[in-house]
């Protein structure tokens, strides 16, 4: 699953474009090195699943150190725990694993800045922890529902960590975050279905499977078929369903970041347009984005 993480697979991730006001740029890249370093560990080279999981879990020490354990401020000081980091630029950076000093300390200085919350950060840990397990152990999830769970750790976060820089913080926006980033790792899954399902990644659920007469040997081929083409076509249109309600958020986000969430969405729906128009030949064939693509995306982007 590592390699559509929406921060790691980077067709829509926002990392220093035009449309990110300069001041944000630098902790926008800090994010982004941070879990594209974490999916390289759990995805590239030869380790094997243990040996990944051994680094993923350094990774991690790594970022715990960033959040030393907060304690009881004295009388006059603040309490807001939104504050509780700043100052951990005070830890040196010769404390840091030396393996990745440019990937913690430019992090470092986003926490201090910013007050980086650490948990969604530590939730995409988790998802690349469960993406080593579940391709060892060709895990295939029960239902839509455990494919959402996965997202929870896998994609919100991205769009949560996002609306911190942003100052964004109350509850119906995190919502549709939440939708927006969501739709936008299941349109990864069946964009790449073709690729997945020979390296043992499995995001066809269990549930689907029995729904729509899906068998074990067909998917494993790679096999078109009507079958096929219904699952994909009501996959597609959850999906874009899910996409849609989160879509108003574009209208609570200002100025330029506004923009560049239109796009976002714009540009995961195009490929979903792609992936519902191949049907069946979705589980054999790999769409791409292309110039026409974009010039469509960017007209949709003016007019939502």
């Amino acid at each position: 699953m590592t390699q559509h993480t929406p921060i790691a697979h980077y067709e829509n991730f926002p990392v220093a474009s035009w449309l990110c006001p300069a001041a944000l740029r630098p902790h926008v890249a800090a994010i982004y090195h941070f879990a594209r370093t974490a999916d390289d560990l759990a995805d590239e080279g030869q380790a094997s699943a243990d040996e990944r999981l051994a680094q993923l879990a350094r990774y991690r020490h790594a970022l715990d150190r960033l959040y030393p354990a907060t304690q009881s401020p004295p009388d006059g000081v603040c309490h807001d725990s939104r504050f509780s980091n700043i100052g951990n630029d005070a830890i040196p950076p010769s404390t840091f694993d030396s393996t990745w000093p440019h990937i913690f300390e430019p992090l470092q200085r986003s926490v201090a800045a910013v007050a980086l919350p650490q948990q969604p950060l530590a939730d995409l840990l988790t998802a690349f922890e469960h993406d080593v397990a579940n391709t060892r152990d060709a895990r295939i999830p029960a239902d839509r529902e455990a494919l959402l769970a996965y997202c929870r750790h896998s994609a919100n976060p991205v769009g949560r960590l996002l609306l911190h820089l942003y100052g964004v913080h109350d509850a119906a926006a995190l919502k549709q975050s939440d939708a927006i980033c969501s739709a936008l790792q299941l349109i990864n899954f069946w964009q790449d279905l073709s690729q997945d399902i020979p390296r043992g990644r499995h995001y066809i659920p269990h549930a689907d499977r029995q729904r729509f007469g899906l068998t074990p040997a067909e998917i494993d081929a790679c096999v078109p078929s009507p079958a096929v083409g219904a699952f994909v076509a009501d996959a597609c249109r959850w999906t874009r369903a899910l996409m849609q309600s989160g879509a108003p958020l574009v209208h609570c986000l200002p100025g330029r970041a506004g923009w560049e969430l239109r796009a976002v969405v714009q540009g995961g729906l195009r490929m979903l347009d792609h992936v519902q128009a191949l049907g069946p030949q979705a589980i054999a064939q790999r769409k791409k984005l292309g110039t026409p693509d974009w010039l469509r995306v960017a007209w949709r982007t003016l007019r939502m």
